[in-house]
């Protein structure tokens, strides 16, 4: 008895399996199920509206949507958007896939579209399903009476005061860009002063004071100074070359304080100085060089050789009696008559 009902069990869930293979096998091999609709499918020219698209079809089945290229849907539909792929819900092996598009468009009437396609693809099967049903969209416009109606003008825009808030922040506005621009006017105002006062010498030269006189009188406040016996070698050499370019300046006529070295060198190689005084002038604008942007240490002698030296090049650059002294038009006069 007892091998009578194991014999019938093992039949019947033998009968329950094939069951239900067949079943999965059935639902497998039918086409996934198309069904389209435009949302809303009666609109007004120019409403935007969606076309969606559900299939429900097994695990196992591919199926691929078309494309619109251009961003048309038909002649007179237009594609504004496409949205993605999603999935409405799975159950089992069945699963229900929707894709949405957001449509336009500006002709008036009846747009029938007819079925939708989509692309199937399962093992060797490739072919193209349409939707159950066909789709057709109906577009109105407005109806307007021409003989009932009444054309008006265009009113003029109405003027709306101003309130005091708007004053207010108009005001704040503007004292805040004139305190701006007066803190500005004032950091460019200290900074020129900054720049002139590096600039300026120490000494200023006095009222029809020829520049030889104006750059002895300095340098022997220079001298007196002590700054290169207090360490202070950059200040020493800075203040040395400033009181040379200026003499250069006021004696040749050449911008020498805005100059490098090789261009104060080669502005005064176009007149008659000595080449015993051009020589100094060269190692104490070089040795300077060193001294401020090259952090060397000039040793004592050094520093006495380019004082010497820089006194020396005054002296031997100034201008001659001959040239100091105007000729006399008189003078001249009488010379040619005699």
């Amino acid at each position: 008895m007892l091998k009578v009902r194991r014999v019938l069990l093992i039949f019947s869930a033998a009968a329950l399996l094939a069951a239900g293979v067949t079943d999965s096998a059935q639902a497998q091999s039918r086409p996934p199920d198309i069904a389209a609709r435009f949302v809303p499918d009666s609109i007004a020219i120019g409403d935007h509206f969606e076309l969606e698209v559900v299939v429900d079809k097994d695990l196992m089945q591919i199926v691929d949507f078309p494309s619109f290229g251009g961003g048309m849907l038909t002649e007179y539909i237009e594609i504004l958007e496409e949205y993605a792929v999603d999935t409405l819900s799975r159950e089992g092996r069945r699963m229900r896939l929707a894709k949405r598009w957001r449509l336009t468009t500006f002709e008036e009437g009846e747009h029938p579209v007819g079925q939708f396609p989509v692309l199937y693809i399962d093992k060797n099967i490739v072919d193209t399903l349409l939707s159950s049903e066909p789709l057709v969209l109906q577009v109105g416009t407005f109806d307007i009476d021409l003989e009932t109606m009444t054309l008006r003008d265009i009113k003029p825009l109405r003027g709306a005061p101003l309130t005091l808030g708007e004053v207010l922040w108009y005001l704040l506005g503007l004292s805040l860009i004139y305190h701006l621009f007066g803190v500005v006017v004032v950091l460019l105002w200290r900074l020129i002063r900054r720049r002139k006062r590096r600039h300026a010498p120490t000494v200023k030269a006095r009222a029809d004071e020829p520049p030889h006189v104006a750059a002895i009188r300095a340098l022997q406040v220079l001298h007196n100074q002590k700054l290169w016996q207090n360490n202070k070698h950059k200040q020493y050499y800075t203040r040395l070359t400033d009181i040379l370019r200026e003499y250069l300046h006021g004696r040749y006529g050449i911008a020498a304080p805005e100059m490098t070295t090789e261009e104060t060198l080669s502005a005064i190689a176009g007149f008659d100085i000595p080449g015993e005084a051009s020589g100094h002038l060269r190692w104490i604008l070089t040795t300077a060089d060193l001294a401020k942007f090259a952090k060397f240490t000039p040793t004592p002698e050094e520093n006495e050789t380019a004082y010497t030296n820089a006194y020396y090049f005054v002296e031997n650059t100034k201008p001659t009696e001959v040239e100091a002294t105007p000729a006399d038009p008189d003078e001249e006069l009488k010379v040619e008559q005699s």
